[in-house]
C-alpha cells in the first residue's frame, strides 16, 4: 500500500474515498446526515456515507495516540469496502503534536495481517492512502517536513510489523537456527555484522545455564550477536532480546491451555530484530548490538531439572526450583556475554517474563525494571510519545531476599508467591555488574507483546512491543 502527499487542498485531491476524523460534530460538511444518522464523534466511532463517499471516525480528544487508534478503525473499515484510493487532510501543522506521524502508523499497524498459515487470503482492494499538506483550514504544512515525517513513521512501523511476522510465525518454521537465518539475512540487507555461537562455542563461553534450557531440544541452541556500527556513534548500547521459540515449561509442564501460543515467548528477540531493522534503515548516529538467546525448552530423558545447580557464566551458581523460569536463565548468560563483549552506555533487555507481570500492571502495558530514575523518566516520556504503555515497578530489598537459596548462590524462582516480575528482575540484576547497574534497563513485555482480544491498533497476536518505544529513545540520544 502506497502513502504520499499532495500539496494541494484536500477537496483538489483525487480519490476514489475522503476519510475525516471528527473531534465533535460541529461544523462538519455532512453535520445535518450525521446528525440523522446519531453520529457522536465518540472515540473509534465509524459513520460512512457511502452516497458521499465519505468515512467519519470520531476521535475523543486531541492527542496522537487517540489519532493513531483512529486511523486503524478506518483502515480496518475501509479494507472491506472496494475502493482503491482514500484521501485525508492534515491536522496537526508540521506535525507539531506528532498526530501524521501517528495517523502513519495507525494504517500500517491497524491494517496488519498475519495469513501464511491461510489457504484463502483476504482481498486486498487499497492501494493508495493520499494526505493533503494542508488542514480543513487551509493551514499549510511544509511538503519537506512531512515527506521526512512519513519516512520515518513508515520504516519504524514497517520494522513493528516485522517483528509480529516473525512472532506469530509457529515454532515448527523458527526455531533457533532459523532465527539466526533470519539475522543472518537481516545483516545481509542492512550492512550489519553478525556473529552466531553454536551450542560447543557457548560451551567454552561458559555459558551453561542457557545451554541447560535447551538441551532436551532437537533444534541447537544458539546465541545471535549483530552489530549496527555507524561512523562516530553518539553511543553505544547493547539490546538483549529473550529468543524462546517454543516454551514447552520443560519438566515442570505448562497445563495444555498455557502451552497454546507459546511461540509468543520470543517476542523479546522478535522486538530487538525488529529494532536493528529500523535503525540500520534510518541511520540512527548510534552502535547497537543485538543479542538473542535463541533457544527451545521442550522434554525429555536430557532434559535439566528442578534442584538441579547450574553455572552460569559469570561463574554465580543457580538453584533451579521451576523449569518453567527458564528465560531468565537464557537472559542471565546474554547479559553476562553482553558486558563482556561490549562496553555500552546504555543495556536494554526484552523478555516474555513472567505472567506476574500481567497481573500487575495488566495486558496493555510492559513493565520496566532498573536502578537509574532518569533512565526509567526518559522510557516513560518515549513510552508516552510513542503510545505504548509502560509501569516502572521498584526493587526492594525485602524482595530480593525471596531468591535465597540454601544449596546455591541463587533460586530461580521466588520462595513466595507475590511480587514475581520484580523478584525476576531482581534475579536478572545478580548478572548485571555493579558498573553497568545504572546503565541497565529490564522490560518485561508479557502483558502486550501477544494479543489475545484486539485493541487499539493490535490486532490478534503480536503486537511487536517495544520496538517502536525503543526507536524513539534512540532517535532522542545526542
Amino acid at each position: 500500500m502506497k502513502i504520499s502527499i499532495n500539496n494541494a487542498h484536500l477537496y483538489d485531491v483525487s480519490a476514489e474515498l475522503t476519510l475525516v476524523f471528527a473531534l465533535s460534530t460541529d461544523e462538519l460538511l455532512h453535520e445535518g446526515v450525521l446528525s440523522e444518522l446519531c453520529f457522536k464523534a465518540e472515540q473509534d466511532e465509524i459513520c460512512y456515507l457511502s452516497e458521499f463517499k465519505t468515512l467519519y471516525v470520531g476521535v475523543e480528544a486531541n492527542e496522537h495516540d487517540l489519532f493513531r487508534s483512529a486511523a486503524a478503525t478506518a483502515i480496518i473499515t475501509v479494507s472491506k469496502y472496494k475502493y482503491k484510493s482514500l484521501k485525508l487532510a492534515q491536522y496537526d501543522v508540521n506535525n507539531s503534536e506528532g498526530i501524521f506521524s501517528a495517523l502513519v502508523e495507525g494504517f500500517l499497524l491497524g491494517g496488519y495481517k498475519f495469513e501464511q498459515y491461510k489457504s484463502e487470503k483476504s482481498p486486498l482492494f487499497l492501494e493508495e492512502i493520499i494526505f493533503s499538506s494542508r488542514t480543513l483550514e487551509d493551514e499549510h504544512s511544509e511538503l519537506a517536513l512531512l515527506e521526512a515525517k512519513l519516512l520515518h513513521a513508515q520504516i519504524c512501523a514497517n520494522a513493528t510489523n516485522f517483528a509480529r511476522d516473525l512472532v506469530n510465525a509457529t515454532p515448527e518454521d523458527i526455531y533457533p537456527a532459523k532465527l539466526s537465518q533470519i539475522a543472518k539475512e537481516l545483516s545481509e540487507q542492512n550492512g550489519m555484522s553478525l556473529k552466531v555461537l553454536g551450542e560447543e562455542a557457548l560451551a567454552e563461553e561458559k555459558m551453561n545455564a542457557m545451554l541447560c534450557v535447551g538441551r532436551a531440544s532437537r533444534h541447537e541452541t544458539q546465541l545471535i550477536h549483530l552489530s549496527y556500527t555507524p561512523k562516530n556513534p553518539v553511543a553505544t548500547i547493547s539490546l538483549i532480546g529473550k529468543g524462546l521459540t517454543y516454551d514447552s515449561g520443560g519438566l515442570s509442564l505448562k497445563p495444555a491451555a498455557s502451552m497454546v501460543s507459546m511461540k509468543l515467548d520470543k517476542s523479546g528477540a522478535c522486538a530487538v530484530l525488529g529494532i536493528m531493522k529500523a535503525i540500520s534503515e534510518l541511520k540512527l548516529p548510534v552502535e547497537v548490538h543485538g543479542i538473542i538467546g535463541a533457544v527451545e525448552n521442550m522434554i525429555g530423558g536430557d532434559a535439566y531439572k528442578p534442584d538441579d545447580v547450574l553455572i552460569a557464566k559469570n561463574g554465580k551458581t543457580i538453584e533451579v526450583r521451576n523449569t518453567d523460569a527458564e528465560g531468565r536463565l537464557v537472559l542471565a548468560d546474554c547479559l553476562c556475554y553482553a558486558q563482556e563483549k561490549v562496553k555500552s552506555d546504555y543495556i536494554f533487555d526484552y523478555a516474555t517474563l513472567t505472567g506476574a507481570c500481567v497481573v500487575a500492571l495488566g495486558q496493555h502495558t510492559s513493565g520496566i525494571m532498573g536502578h537509574s530514575a532518569s533512565l526509567k523518566e526518559s522510557i516513560c516520556d518515549s513510552a508516552q510519545k510513542t503510545g505504548e504503555l509502560v509501569g516502572a515497578l521498584p526493587f526492594n530489598r525485602y524482595l530480593k531476599k525471596q531468591l535465597k537459596s540454601d544449596v546455591a548462590d541463587i533460586s530461580n524462582i521466588s520462595n513466595k508467591p507475590y511480587g514475581g516480575a520484580i523478584t525476576a528482575g531482581l534475579f536478572l540484576d545478580n548478572f548485571i555488574e555493579k558498573e553497568n547497574k545504572e546503565k541497565w534497563m529490564h522490560f518485561d513485555i508479557a502483558g502486550p507483546a501477544y494479543v489475545e482480544s484486539a485493541w487499539g491498533y493490535n490486532p490478534y497476536g503480536a503486537s511487536g512491543a517495544g520496538v517502536r518505544l525503543t526507536l524513539d529513545w534512540l532517535s532522542n540520544l545526542k
